[in-house]
């Protein structure tokens, strides 16, 4: 679906919904009018993070309803507790009227990162809320380089569970890799609370769902981690 960004200072919906008449009349083009956003925020490409890209974007319509495309929220490979985390960042940020006041509430995301981070290193996270998903690029016994799903495959493997490429393996990454004879992550379905999570794993994704959506005002990954070096270790 192709989008049209326009701005204008002070513009009402009427003049808006008028445009959009005007273009189906002269061009014979189906088009709509969607709102107007007290404010947005248009993310980075992942190609070239220094460009932002149109289809990947978060912000607030003037009723308060908030939109977001293209965010870690929004994909369902993402881990629960990345999920929550970045539902209550954007909670935060509905609060601001425009653009200024997005900035301004960016230390308070701040002081939530630093909560989820203490949350997360204090192994205190579900395992429900740890799961990730990746697709097999290969069938299991064919890397040589064991990724993540990879060995989660392998494992299921093991339990009679046959796995193929381009299936979806569900699985937590692992702490203790002795207790688990040297593998680095457990399927979903077979992790057992004895067995540690891999904290600075889930720290790093926090932190890197962070700069997804605070790139745009400055906050990259070695600023975001240099704000947060200080955090006490659990």
């Amino acid at each position: 679906m192709d989008s049209l960004w326009l701005k204008k200072t002070n513009a009402s919906d009427s003049e808006y919904r008028d445009l959009c008449r005007e273009i189906e009349t002269s061009l014979d083009l189906p088009i709509s009018f969607e709102g107007i956003y007290k404010w947005i925020v248009f993310l980075n490409s992942r190609i070239n993070p220094s460009v932002p890209v149109m289809n990947r974007y978060y912000g607030v319509f003037r009723d308060g309803t908030m939109k977001v495309r293209g965010i870690d929220l929004r994909r369902h490979d993402t881990a629960g507790i990345i999920r929550d985390f970045q539902r209550e960042i954007l909670d935060i940020l509905s609060k601001a009227s425009n653009s200024a006041e997005v900035r301004e509430l960016v230390p308070e995301a701040i002081d939530l990162a630093r909560k989820y981070i203490e949350l997360i290193r204090a192994d205190k996270v579900p395992g429900e809320k740890l799961v990730l998903e990746r697709r097999l690029s290969k069938s299991p016994e064919e890397y040589a380089n064991l990724s993540h799903q990879a060995i989660a495959a392998q494992q299921l493997g093991k339990e009679g569970r046959y796995t193929h490429a381009g299936q979806n393996i569900r699985y937590i990454v692992t702490a203790d890799r002795a207790a688990i004879k040297g593998n680095r992550a457990v399927p979903s379905e077979l992790f057992e609370k004895g067995v540690g999570y891999d904290t600075e794993a889930y720290v790093k994704l926090l932190v890197t769902s962070f700069v997804n959506l605070f790139l745009p005002l400055g906050y990259d990954t070695l600023r975001v981690r240099e704000i947060l070096k200080a955090l006490p270790r659990t």
